[in-house]
């Protein structure tokens, strides 16, 4: 990648508001519409709190995880849906319809190698939740 992709890319992608932190349900998913460079598209939006009374997963690093909501088992947009846990230390999603697991952290399936959904930059910026498209 040279300068001038990578630069051009950094500036095609922007944070934009999501939604507020009060929207959010802990260790759950909700699900949104953002928009892309590809036009839009849903996403899959997980948060894991730490604190003294909501332990943070095992191996989870952050807070916050963005994947596609669209299962690529089922056709169907309900990965925001699935049980949230974890596998192997790492925090996980698994489908509500097909019950195929992927990482939060990278998209990747379990089950599949061949399988990732896309996932995308997200963070907190004081009560606001930010995503990187």
């Amino acid at each position: 990648m040279t300068t001038a992709t990578a630069l051009k890319h950094e500036t095609e992608m922007t944070w934009q508001a999501l939604c507020r932190r009060a929207d959010l349900v802990p260790f759950s998913g909700v699900a949104a519409w953002i928009e892309t460079a590809e036009g839009p598209a849903q996403v899959a939006l997980f948060y894991l709190p730490s604190g003294p009374n909501t332990p943070q997963l095992p191996g989870s690093e952050q807070a916050l995880y963005a994947l596609d909501n669209h299962d690529p088992f089922s056709g169907a947009n309900v990965i925001a849906r699935g049980i949230v846990g974890d596998l192997h230390g790492r925090p996980m999603v698994a489908s509500p319809l097909y019950k195929q697991h992927f990482r939060l952290t990278d998209g990747q399936c379990l089950e599949d190698d061949a399988v990732k959904l896309r996932t995308w930059a997200v963070r907190l910026d004081g009560e606001r939740v930010l995503i990187q498209a």
